[in-house]
């Protein structure tokens, strides 16, 4: 199922700058119409125009600058509507997402497109239109075809049919690369999908190109693209019920004790802290204290039993709750306490350093006694420079002194392996071994290609002994210092051993060598 939100990024728009939804308008960047609406199409503005072709087309129109963040930002409650009736959802765009049609869950596709629709509508959304088909491609194109508020369900096995008739124009919404393919296949007399999917596979791969034999196969309904569905965010709130509600403030800071423990572990247990927490108190159903709590380093499980302390203590919400201190207890009794973290961070963001808790001042005096003792050399401290190699990225320099002519790290760095990096990088490589299925030398062309795919392999002089390869990345070949007679060709390779550990290694013109290992 694809729900599509037409002219996204104009109602994004409009709803922040706080203007009518009839009112004539498009998105601008770099000069040119993204986005309009159906009052400017009405009045003769189309996407890909020159601003002042869309002005002198329609002179109300109102231009909104483009903002990518912003559409997300505005997307994602119609993400969060659809993710309650059927999680799953990917976001393709702002404006399009994709879900796994949720037909037996609610009896049919009919019944779910209207229940989702229904949501939606309920939530603000006053244009959407829904597709359900077999593949990603018709199920778009499907939504396209619906009208305001509907649906259009393309039965099993009816994509093809369903994609013949529409016309090559539809590819225009793709992009640049779907217009520079409309255009194309209008010179070549070619005015709908069914003509294109009627073309031999082999002549448009070669006349069109990757991208055109893609279009070949979506138009045929054998689309096989599959979408990365997000994950929903975990639930970090936690709550207290009291049965029979407490109505004193010393009985419910003790009964929440246990629960803040578990709000911080749960927190942790994601390598999470909060910076930031709601204490919530509930009395007969209705919120009658709320507060958001800061905390200049993160909290704990006494920290939030201080705050809900510190919190109900003073509490005055329209004189229904109100702590006497004679007694110590509120005037009405709470029956649930919730913690919901409103700032969370990353829990390495708050560790301790190397040193602990020891202040800079100490710690650089302890450094400077040990450079007195061994030598002013004898302290480094490594540096992260520019480089392709896992060694080469490292620099070690004197504690103390300003790194200077290192290696700049905002360069492409052709060859370089991608991250993640490896937690061990040998200060001498190894020397290894890797073969293929046929137990002959694992080599690399001087074209960067691989003479077979590695099957076994091992270190030598080391506690590696032959062991099967179940999976491997590569090869990232560099040719470093070829134009002072450099060693030639050299690819490294990532592998994964059948005792689950990765390695990196190096293929250079002499020999297998291993690099680093990676945790």
């Amino acid at each position: 199922m694809v729900v599509w939100c037409p002219d996204w990024s104009v109602v994004a728009a409009l709803e922040e700058f706080g203007g009518p939804s009839r009112l004539p308008a498009a998105v601008v960047h770099a000069n040119l119409v993204e986005v309009c609406n159906g009052a400017a199409r009405s009045q003769g503005v189309r996407r890909g125009q020159r601003r002042r072709d869309a002005q002198a087309a329609c002179p109300d129109l109102l231009l909104l600058p483009a903002n990518p963040d912003r559409d997300a930002r505005a997307f994602e409650p119609v993400l969060a509507t659809v993710e309650d009736l059927r999680p799953g959802v990917a976001a393709l765009r702002p404006g399009l997402l994709a879900v796994r049609a949720p037909g037996q869950a609610y009896g049919s596709e009919t019944f779910a497109a209207a229940t989702v629709a229904e949501a939606l509508v309920g939530c603000g959304v006053k244009d959407v239109r829904l597709g359900v088909a077999d593949d990603l491609f018709a199920a778009e194109h499907a939504a396209r075809a619906a009208d305001a508020q509907s649906w259009t369900i393309v039965p099993a096995g009816g994509s093809p049919a369903f994609l013949r008739g529409l016309p090559v124009t539809v590819l225009q919404d793709e992009g640049a690369p779907g217009r520079e393919l409309v255009s194309l296949l209008q010179r070549l007399g070619i005015r709908s999908l069914g003509g294109l999917a009627d073309l031999p596979a082999e002549a448009v791969g070669h006349r069109l190109g990757a991208y055109g034999a893609g279009v070949r196969r979506r138009a045929r309904g054998e689309d096989q693209s599959l979408f990365a569905a997000r994950t929903p965010p975990p639930e970090l709130d936690v709550a207290v019920p009291f049965e029979p509600p407490l109505d004193s403030v010393e009985a419910i800071t003790f009964s929440v004790r246990r629960t803040a423990e578990r709000f911080v572990s749960q927190l942790a247990g994601r390598q999470l802290v909060a910076t930031g927490v709601r204490v919530e108190a509930e009395s007969d159903g209705v919120v009658c204290s709320s507060r958001v709590w800061m905390h200049p380093r993160h909290f704990g499980a006494r920290d939030l039993v201080d705050r809900v302390h510190w919190q109900l203590q003073s509490a005055d919400v329209g004189g229904s709750l109100r702590a006497r201190k004679d007694a110590g207890a509120v005037r009405a009794p709470i029956e649930l306490v919730r913690f919901v973290p409103e700032v969370v961070e990353p829990a390495a963001a708050h560790g301790e350093a190397l040193w602990g808790s020891a202040s800079d001042d100490l710690v650089e005096r302890g450094v400077a006694r040990v450079q007195g003792m061994i030598g002013f050399d004898g302290v480094l401290s490594p540096v992260l420079q520019g480089g392709r190699s896992p060694a080469s990225r490292q620099s070690l320099v004197p504690w103390g002194e300003r790194a200077v002519d290192l290696r700049p790290l905002d360069r492409p760095w052709p060859g370089r392996v991608p991250g993640p990096p490896p937690v061990r990088v040998f200060a001498a490589p190894r020397d290894a071994q890797v073969v293929d299925a046929s137990d002959h030398d694992v080599r690399v062309t001087d074209r960067g290609a691989v003479t077979g795919a590695p099957a076994r392999f091992r270190a030598e002089g080391g506690d590696l002994p032959w062991q099967p390869v179940t999976s491997w990345a590569g090869p990232w070949p560099t040719d470093e210092s070829w134009w002072s007679g450099g060693s030639g060709l050299s690819a490294r390779f990532q592998v994964v051993g059948a005792d689950g550990r990765a390695w990196l290694l190096l293929r250079a013109p002499d020999g297998w060598s291993l690099e680093a290992a990676y945790d």
